[in-house]
């Protein structure tokens, strides 16, 4: 067993946002050309609590070389109060001849950047007429400003951000963050979400709403809205928007702003388009002018097993990590012996 800590995991992925952003876009491709299994996750929730929960991702790559594993994450929003990050996990990869697990990664970092290039990618790819110059940010943690920094490597035109959080001290802190990080990037802090939804064409979502809150009229006309935590918009909202996703079985679950639309209407026909598709297809995509464009990843697990790939192998041929030979139970005929 090959078990790889956060700080290992950082080593391979830190400034390596071209990389992580090609093995995305190839499970996505993947995904969409049949070549995975993907059941759907399984959500552990706690009695009398419906603020914490543990989700595992257990999935299958179909590459030349084929992966298979489960990322296990918790997301206990209250850590941020105690000095710890709110989500937490760990892959595990399996032999494709064996079964045999044989890596151990932490997986909040994994998690993260993928998040983050799946953002990204769907921004790069879901092109306007008019170049994006500024981005607007609504929940301000460790995902705003992995996607943040994964929008800089991709849209180069990216000046200007603005930030919005519930907690006013944790938007300046962020705030302050970004500007340590972007001298050049111009940096303000919204005093609404409806005033952030407005001021960028550009706008990302990612906090830890468990309900919608927010509707899209403040938005421009031809916004892209990267709805990355999936509850934070009106079921109405979603209808009348054009809806790209990475997988509609999987957004639509859990209680997600998709899932309400779709109890709404009796239907799915609100979504356009999945990004796999768009992507297999090679073609240009122009977003409306006149509406606004949303894009729901629910966050498929194969994403998590592309990174998990990436790192193994990359922190193999680099001698990264700590090597368990005895973590199996012995051949049952070595252990008579």
């Amino acid at each position: 067993m090959l078990i790889l800590g956060a700080e290992e995991v950082h080593q391979v992925l830190d400034e390596a946002e071209a990389e992580v952003v090609a093995a995305v876009r190839r499970a996505y491709l993947l995904h969409e050309r049949g070549r995975t299994a993907l059941p759907h996750s399984v959500f552990l929730r706690f009695p009398d609590d419906q603020r914490n929960r543990i989700i595992g991702l257990p999935a299958y790559l179909g590459e030349e070389e084929p992966v298979a594993g489960i990322k296990w994450i918790a997301s206990f929003p209250g850590n941020t109060a105690r000095g710890l990050e709110r989500a937490s996990a760990a892959v595990i990869l399996n032999s494709m001849a064996t079964g045999q697990p044989e890596a151990l990664l932490e997986g909040s970092v994994i998690s993260a950047r993928r998040t983050a290039a799946s953002a990204a990618l769907a921004a790069a790819t879901l092109g306007s007429s008019v170049p994006e110059t500024g981005v607007s940010l609504i929940g301000c943690g460790v995902i705003g400003f992995e996607i943040l920094a994964y929008l800089r490597a991709l849209l180069p035109g990216l000046a200007a951000v603005t930030v919005f959080d519930l907690d006013s001290t944790r938007a300046e802190s962020f705030a302050a963050r970004c500007r340590a990080r972007w001298p050049d990037l111009r940096t303000e802090v919204a005093v609404s979400a409806e005033e952030a939804l407005a001021a960028h064409r550009l706008v990302c979502l990612a906090t830890t709403a468990a309900a919608p809150h927010l509707t899209t009229d403040a938005c421009r006309p031809g916004t892209l809205l990267l709805h990355v935590s999936l509850r934070d918009l009106t079921p109405g909202s979603i209808l009348t928007a054009v809806n790209v996703v990475d997988d509609a079985d999987h957004v639509c679950r859990e209680s997600t702003s998709l899932h309400l639309a779709e109890q709404l209407c009796g239907n799915r026909d609100f979504i356009t388009t999945s990004i796999g598709a768009v992507l297999n297809a090679g073609k240009p995509f122009r977003r409306a002018e006149d509406r606004v464009t949303v894009f729901s990843p629910f966050g498929l697990g194969t994403l998590d097993l592309a990174l998990a790939d990436l790192v193994r192998r990359r922190a193999a041929s680099r001698g990264l990590g700590t090597r368990v030979p005895a973590f199996l139970t012995a051949p049952a005929e070595a252990a008579v012996g």
